[in-house]
């Protein structure tokens, strides 16, 4: 007899970084159900899935998203019709230590969320369990708020968010490990100017961009990175999984660096199958070597790679820059290295690398692509969020205020 049991789908919401563009990517290449997905306040992506998401493990891979939770319910825009809800979310008998919650309201007005609080606390203390309600000066809790007070792991970070003239409310799953992503980005043992200050965070974005969950499922994962400088793209590769894995350089220095920062890397996360020593039998596919990236095709057989993910130099970052001058040499290098790229990776793989953007005079680099073409990682009907901003070739910039050099993502395919 068929079983025609549905699986109930849930739905889960995001709340993206400082750049909503890159986080969104970064979700739909995770994520394929995201594609139907909306944006519902700000940086804030909803969308439905038919599987459940860990979210405590996923967070951990994904760089552009602060915070993960699940919709618990909806109820009318009332202080009353809230406070029902959040009974039913908060358990008692399922609470055996002392309960912290806090609650975040992610641009719903009208509602008095300090009634909402004390009424839960109220609740609580009703039924024998003490609590502590975390509150903030903003009206929405941050990731470090969440962490310090476990509101994930001891109790609740209430999330509240507006959908017509209704209130979907939801509780927080999983926050950005900030600590660990600072401790694996200035503990580390090699850093180095010269070689790029690549955070962690982006370097996670750039692997899940160049491998998509298609990708992904079907066992795709030999990726080199052609400019390792202190292999930032390549620890972050070892943490999320990923077990073949190449880089090189024209620097021994950055090689070096490299090699020590993995060797750091596998040591203190504890990450199995891994060693960065040649030779090692049994274990996964780890190879740093020397090499210019104008001549990789010299090293590797055409179409060996599945992914290349790489941060090139981008010029200096100090000092007077001559820009006409770097812009001029960066793109001779730029297209030399995007040819052989192009041997070297298979038909069905993508390259993300990063353009660098000199933020004073807007000017961008265009090398000779090669053949490659630039892919546009959101989809049509997503590009009227307001938070959605692509350049004039649908590639995405990244920088904060007052940096002189601003990164350009760009995914290319053959």
């Amino acid at each position: 007899m068929e079983n025609n049991i549905s699986v109930r789908s849930k739905k889960y919401f995001f709340i993206f970084g400082s750049n909503p563009t890159l986080s969104l990517a970064e979700v739909l290449s995770v994520f394929e159900e995201a594609r139907i997905g909306r944006f519902q306040a700000g940086n804030v992506f909803i969308f439905e899935s038919r599987k459940e998401i860990d979210a405590k493990e996923i967070i951990k891979k994904i760089g552009g998203t602060i915070k993960i939770g699940i919709i618990e319910s909806e109820a009318l825009a009332a202080n009353k019709k809230i406070i029902e809800s959040l009974k039913r979310m908060v358990k008692p008998e399922n609470i055996s230590n002392k309960f912290n919650f806090g609650i975040s309201n992610y641009g719903v007005k009208k509602i008095n969320t300090k009634v909402i609080g004390m009424e839960t606390k109220k609740y609580l203390r009703e039924h024998n369990i003490s609590c502590r309600w975390v509150i903030s000066r903003e009206p929405i809790l941050s990731s470090v708020v969440v962490e310090q007070n476990k509101l994930v792991v001891d109790g609740m970070e209430i999330v509240l968010f507006k959908n017509g003239t209704n209130i979907l409310i939801g509780k927080t799953l999983a926050v950005q490990p900030f600590k660990e992503l600072s401790f694996r980005d200035y503990g580390r043992p090699a850093r180095d100017d010269y070689s790029g200050m690549l955070p962690p965070k982006l370097a996670q974005i750039m692997i899940n961009l160049a491998v998509p969950l298609i990708k992904r499922e079907k066992g795709f994962y030999k990726i080199l990175d052609p400019f390792c400088g202190s292999g930032t793209i390549l620890t972050e590769a070892a943490l999320m999984g990923h077990k073949d894995l190449y880089g090189s350089d024209i620097s021994e220095k950055a090689v070096s660096d490299t090699k020590k920062n993995l060797e750091w890397t596998i040591e203190k996360f504890k990450i199995k199958n891994f060693s960065a020593l040649p030779n090692e039998a049994g274990l996964a596919k780890l190879k740093i070597n020397v090499l210019d990236s104008k001549e990789l095709s010299r090293h590797y057989n055409p179409n060996f790679f599945d992914a290349i993910v790489t941060e090139p130099y981008l010029g200096p970052q100090r000092g007077r820059i001559e820009i006409k001058k770097i812009k001029s040499e960066l793109e001779k290098l730029y297209s030399a290295s995007l040819a052989e790229f192009y041997k070297i990776l298979s038909p069905a793989g993508r390259v993300v690398m990063i353009f660098p953007v000199f933020n004073l005079t807007q000017e961008f680099i265009r090398p000779n692509l090669n053949r490659f073409k630039i892919i546009n990682p959101i989809p049509e009907k997503l590009h009227a969020g307001k938070n959605i901003k692509l350049t004039d070739r649908e590639t995405i910039i990244y920088g904060r205020e007052g940096q002189r050099v601003w990164r350009e993502i760009i995914i290319l395919e053959k």
